[in-house]
C-alpha cells in the first residue's frame, strides 16, 4: 500500500535526484563549456536582447510594442541561424546548440523563437534546464 510519505507533500516539490547532473541525458558535460546555461545567465541574456529591441524599436518606431516583438523575433531567428547565439547570449558567454535529430538550423531558430514568443514554453524546464521551447527544437543553451 502507498504511504503519504512515499509520496510527499505538494509542498516539498517533486522527487529530485540528487546525483542527477543537468543535461546528462542530452550527452552535454557537467560543466564547463558546452555545459548547460545557468538560469541567471539565460534571464540576463533575453533581458539584454530584449532591451536593445526596445531601443531599436524606441528609435525606429516610437515604441511600439509589435515592432519590438518583430525585432526580437527577427533578432532570434536571423542570429541564431547564422551564428547559433543572439548577441545578449553572446554577452553572457552562451550559445544555442542542437542536441539531437536531423532538422536544419534555420527551422530549429523558427521554431524556438515562435514558442519563446508564446511565453509559456519559456517558463516551463525540464530536469536537464531545457524550456519547452528547445524541447521542441531540440536545442540547449550552453556555455561557450
Amino acid at each position: 500500500m502507498i504511504d503519504r510519505k512515499d509520496l510527499g507533500a505538494w509542498l516539498e516539490g517533486p522527487p529530485v535526484d540528487e546525483e542527477y547532473v543537468p543535461g546528462s541525458r542530452l550527452g552535454l558535460p557537467a560543466e564547463g563549456s558546452g555545459s548547460v546555461a545557468p538560469f541567471g545567465r539565460r534571464v540576463l541574456s533575453l533581458l539584454i536582447d530584449w532591451g536593445l529591441c526596445l531601443l531599436v524599436s524606441q528609435l525606429a518606431a516610437k515604441g511600439d510594442p509589435m515592432a519590438t516583438l518583430a525585432l526580437f523575433a527577427a533578432e532570434n531567428i536571423v542570429l541564431i541561424s547564422l551564428f547559433g547565439l543572439t548577441i545578449g547570449q553572446f554577452a553572457m558567454r552562451l550559445r544555442v546548440a542542437p542536441v539531437s535529430g536531423r532538422m536544419p538550423i534555420l527551422v530549429r531558430a523558427v521554431l524556438r523563437t515562435a514558442l519563446l514568443l508564446l511565453v509559456v514554453p519559456g517558463i516551463i524546464w525540464n530536469r536537464d534546464r531545457q524550456p519547452l521551447h528547445d524541447v521542441a527544437a531540440a536545442t540547449a543553451v550552453v556555455r561557450i
